[in-house]
């Protein structure tokens, strides 16, 4: 097991498990496997960060990563 430090967003934040400043995960645990094991549904799912920086959904999540994930922004 790995630790991430993980951040939902806006709308996402429901989805947000308890504890989720050091939330483990399996290693080998990708962007897309970690949103399907929290019950997000993955359109939702608009931007992800890891470490401050934009990937895609294959990023393969690392020890001490943090990740960050954004729905859907609008505005005017």
């Amino acid at each position: 097991m790995i630790q991430i430090d993980l951040k939902l967003f806006v709308t996402l934040a429901k989805y947000l498990p308890v504890g989720s400043q050091a939330h483990e995960i399996k290693e080998g645990t990708c962007v897309n496997d970690l949103i399907r094991d929290l019950g997000i549904p993955h359109d939702i799912v608009k931007l992800i960060f890891i470490n401050g920086k934009k990937q895609d959904g294959n990023y393969c999540i690392q020890h001490k990563d943090r990740v960050g994930m954004f729905p859907p922004v609008g505005g005017g």
